[in-house]
């Protein structure tokens, strides 16, 4: 006999009273601390206990009694069910306040180390319709919200309930049908709703996770600030006929959508949506669109990496650029032997954008990442810049970046270092201390790693400069630069 489960409690009247982490606000009960997603601090509600743990609870709003004097209406019609912009029922201002605190709190509590004051907050030049890439899977069994299950007249027997738009969490094989997203241009919307309309009428399958099986799989958009749109579809050919269909449904795209520049396909049968070692086919226009930053161009595949926020990505390079080059006390960028321009290094350089964004104000910029793609996207990127002091390396960065390496291409007077959310792995971390440049510069996409990395590296360097910056808004993502000087040993 199966150990009959607990029933968990309905909490009555509580007041949320902070913002935590993950997007989530909390409020203390019983001296443990209850963690309630989609509220705002100071809502008044009932919270159903959904996870219980030795340390902390995990809940969700069964009724809003009283709404916090914070709150604002979520712009978007599918917020609470999607999970994808969990603040948008919190003002913009709000949600800059509390990534501030977020960044303090996770460099003094986990970095410990001495920090100058910080500067404020970087808002997002766009709150909606500021992304550059979005993706959506496509599904042959929609997922359902409680009220839609209660409908009397919906019959999951018969009629067709396939979809596009986001997977729900805890529900990988379904999808939760998207009508507008805010976090694009419109016209993204109007091409989904097009292609989901248009294929169910010519019979075209939607994907089946499970089974794998289904021709329509995946969507993947970009645009870009030249007015360039490209539109990816993955397909998964099954039938004799498949292949037919998918060429009809692409013609009708291009034939209604003139505004579609670079239209991709290609036909996946792995288990899964990645497309880095798959060959793709352009059906119309170019297999790629520029990006413009200040003078220069950047060419965006469809495999490539690029910040996805365009116009804040610029300046967060442009802070990363100003931490590199600025004076701080006795502290110059330029090489102290000869007083000419510095060497810099740019780790984790992805497509070489920053790398790029830095060039014309150093000697020569060596940069390093994993991905052999984004690194030939890199070189790509001087040649049609004209950029002639640019040297890009592939593979696992702990096995190029060596003291072997360094005593070869040049001691940096800059390492610029912009890793994973994971952070830099210590070898690096070593290699960079024994490298001992005049200063570092720190970008990251996870402050609580980052203050790992910094604890490290305080033996030798002094943090001059904190700048938080928002790439995400409406999420509690918060990208953050810092500025280490080295100290005089």
């Amino acid at each position: 006999m199966s150990k009959k489960r607990r029933a968990l409690p309905l909490l009555e009247q509580v007041t949320i009273e902070a913002i935590a982490a993950e997007g989530k606000c909390l409020f203390h009960y019983d001296d443990m601390v209850v963690f309630v997603p989609f509220c705002v601090p100071g809502d008044i509600a009932d919270v159903q206990i959904v996870k219980q743990k030795h340390h902390y609870c995990e809940g969700r709003i069964a009724r809003l009694i009283q709404p916090s004097s914070q709150r604002i209406e979520p712009r978007c019609e599918h917020f609470g069910i999607c999970g994808g912009c969990k603040w948008q029922n919190l003002p913009y201002e709000e949600q800059l306040k509390a990534k501030q605190q977020q960044v303090h709190d996770q460099l003094t509590r986990i970095g410990k180390v001495d920090l100058p004051e910080f500067h404020t907050i970087m808002g997002s030049v766009k709150e909606y319709e500021y992304r550059n890439k979005l993706e959506f899977g496509c599904c042959n069994r929609r997922w359902f919200t409680p009220e839609e299950l209660a409908d009397p007249n919906l019959d999951l027997q018969n009629g067709n309930y396939s979809a596009i738009g986001f997977h729900i969490t805890g529900a990988f094989d379904k999808i939760y049908p998207i009508n507008k997203c805010w976090l694009m241009d419109d016209i993204h919307n109007q091409i989904r709703n097009e292609v989901e309309r248009y294929a169910k009428e010519i019979g075209v399958t939607f994907f089946d996770l499970r089974a794998q099986i289904g021709l329509l799989r995946n969507l993947m958009f970009r645009n870009s600030n030249t007015g360039e749109l490209m539109l990816l579809i993955q397909f998964h050919y099954d039938e004799p006929d498949d292949e037919a269909k998918a060429q009809q449904l692409l013609q009708h795209m291009a034939e209604q959508f003139p505004q579609i520049t670079s239209l991709i396909y290609v036909d996946n049968q792995k288990g899964n949506d990645t497309i880095g070692d798959l060959d793709l086919t352009t059906y119309k226009g170019t297999d790629f669109i520029y990006e413009v930053m200040e003078d220069l161009k950047f060419k965006v595949g469809p495999k490539s990496f690029y910040q996805t926020n365009t116009e804040q990505a610029y300046h967060l390079y442009s802070v990363a650029r100003e931490f590199c080059f600025d004076n701080v006390g006795e502290d110059t960028p330029t090489n102290p032997e000869n007083n000419s321009l510095p060497l810099v290094y740019d780790l984790y350089t992805g497509t070489g954008t920053i790398a790029n964004f830095v060039a014309h104000k150093a000697k020569k910029v060596i940069g390093i990442e994993f991905v052999p793609e984004a690194i030939e996207d890199a070189k790509v990127n001087s040649k049609i810049n004209g950029i002639d002091n640019t040297e890009f390396f592939a593979g696992d960065m702990r096995k190029i970046l060596t003291d072997d390496f360094i005593q070869g291409h040049g001691r940096p007077d800059i390492i610029i270092t912009d890793p994973p959310r994971a952070g830099m792995h210590p070898d690096v971390v070593e290699v960079i201390l024994n490298a001992a440049p005049r200063r570092i510069v720190y970008v990251s996409c996870n402050p609580a790693t980052q203050a790992r990395d910094l604890s490290l590296l305080d033996g030798d360097y002094r943090v001059t400069a904190v700048q938080p910056v928002d790439m995400f808004p409406h999420t509690p993502h918060v990208e953050n630069v810092v500025q280490l000087v080295r100290r005089e040993l």
